[in-house]
């Protein structure tokens, strides 16, 4: 905790002098030396005990390239109706030195599609009916398009994702990847053939703390692993009334286009993502599934699900995903314990990540501060003074994306193997999380075997 730098503090001594006021300057020095004992005596903790060596200069991120030019990016649904499509392209295209949205197929009605991309101040020659059109026509250009994004409901992702790859692009897709994961497996194999990459918009998992969380548990800061909490559980399904009338809903509870689940695939693969990424470690053994339909005209979909997980290296966990937990208006939980101390992160405080030792007081770690780590630092661009929100975790993403996408043009195998984005078997990992559960589910709340 930091009241006030220093430079404030004699600015502000100055002025209460200047103006005669005896008790303001007393003020001001009350909260400095408390700023200074608290920030001596508790700040540091972490940093103590980690021996962490900081930069002398924290940079910022300000919105420069970190390639060399921006990636010619084109999207598949996405449009006005779309529950997504905005986060897209605002995580796409906000420091527009990623990607640069040039082509669209906004919606299957053509009219809608050029409506709305003339609204966004796009070419209406490039604005198309649907994705075979753009495909076929933006390999004709010159300036044809480089990467595609793919935003349409989940049982659109196989067919495009194929035809983006046999036309020779990048793939950046909405969660969960596929129905099946044989589905999975034939596109890895397609993209592998290709020299391209397929990307996956797990867009919660851009927050710089989640990087810090995975820093401290692969340092061992809280002991071995031992149990897994996770949660993603909201009240906003309660009325079945989208489910009929609101565009980005519908599909959601229908299950020739949605797949075998609701909540399962379309919340929990979030976070089930968030815990492969902060414990790369641990790997899932098994799983036991049960699920329900409170509201009865979803089923077989389930609007409500408690999964439990057995790990390989004798860990457990537990994860609940629902849309009908009434009067909850936040998103996701992730606590960490482990056999000294624990962590916990929700991303209704994204800026804050709870680092609970045994024994001591319950410290609180702040995004944009200098103590955390530098994998948590990269991708700042506030300073701890202002808060974040959600498009500053999709635009962390995309940033990882476009980096990705540049070394593997380049040939650049380092790079790849260092980076830390969402790729291609994290997706085969959602669909088989999809799976498993519905599997374990159907067979009556049994165990079954991850893989």
């Amino acid at each position: 905790m930091q009241f006030m730098t220093n430079g404030n503090i004699y600015s502000q001594i100055i002025i209460a002098y200047n103006k005669g006021t005896e008790k303001e300057i007393r003020k001001i020095l009350k909260y400095f030396f408390i700023s200074i004992s608290f920030s001596s005596a508790y700040a540091p903790i972490y940093k103590k005990q980690n021996k962490i060596r900081r930069k002398s200069v924290m940079t910022m991120l300000i919105g420069e390239k970190k390639i060399a030019r921006p990636f010619r990016w084109g999207i598949v649904g996405g449009g006005r109706t779309s529950g997504v499509g905005y986060k897209h392209r605002l995580g796409a295209m906000r420091d527009n030195t990623s990607f640069v949205l040039k082509a669209a197929a906004f919606d299957l009605d053509y009219e809608r599609c050029v409506d709305f991309g003339k609204a966004l101040c796009m070419d209406e020659d490039r604005l198309y009916p649907d994705y075979k059109a753009m495909f076929e026509a933006e390999a004709k250009r010159e300036d044809g398009i480089e990467a595609v994004d793919i935003a349409t409901p989940n049982f659109q992702h196989f067919e495009v994702c194929k035809a983006a790859l046999e036309a020779g692009l990048h793939v950046i897709c909405e969660k969960p990847l596929f129905f099946e994961v044989e589905q999975g497996l034939e596109i890895k194999k397609l993209a592998e053939e290709k020299g391209k990459l397929v990307c996956v918009t797990y867009g919660f998992s851009g927050f710089d703390l989640l990087s810090q969380m995975r820093h401290m548990i692969l340092n061992g800061d809280i002991g071995e692993v031992t149990m897994v909490d996770l949660r993603y559980a909201h009240g906003f399904g309660c009325d079945p009334t989208g489910d009929t009338q609101a565009e980005g809903q519908k599909w959601r509870v229908n299950p020739a286009k949605v797949g075998p689940s609701f909540v399962l695939g379309d919340l929990s693969t979030h976070t089930f993502y968030i815990s492969e990424l902060v414990c790369p470690q641990l790997k899932l053994k098994q799983v036991l599934c049960d699920r329900q339909s409170f509201i009865k005209s979803r089923a077989p979909l389930e609007d409500n699900a408690y999964v439990l997980m057995r790990y390989e290296n004798g860990a457990v966990g537990r994860m609940w995903a629902s849309a009908v937990n009434a009067g909850d208006m936040s998103s996701q939980h992730v606590r960490i314990v482990g056999t000294k101390a624990s962590l916990e992160w929700n991303d209704m405080h994204p800026d804050e990540l709870q680092y609970q030792v045994q024994g001591q007081p319950i410290q609180t770690l702040v995004r944009g501060v200098d103590y955390l780590c530098d994998e948590a630092l990269e991708y700042e661009r506030l300073g701890a003074l202002h808060y974040t929100g959600l498009i500053e975790s999709w635009t962390n993403l995309y940033n990882r994306f476009a980096v990705a996408m540049d070394a593997k043009d380049r040939g650049d195998e380092e790079t790849l193997k260092n980076l830390v984005y969402p790729d291609l078997e994290h997706g085969i990992d959602g669909i088989r999380w999809v799976t498993k559960c519905v599997e374990s589910a159907d067979k009556g709340a049994v165990w079954v075997d991850f893989k």
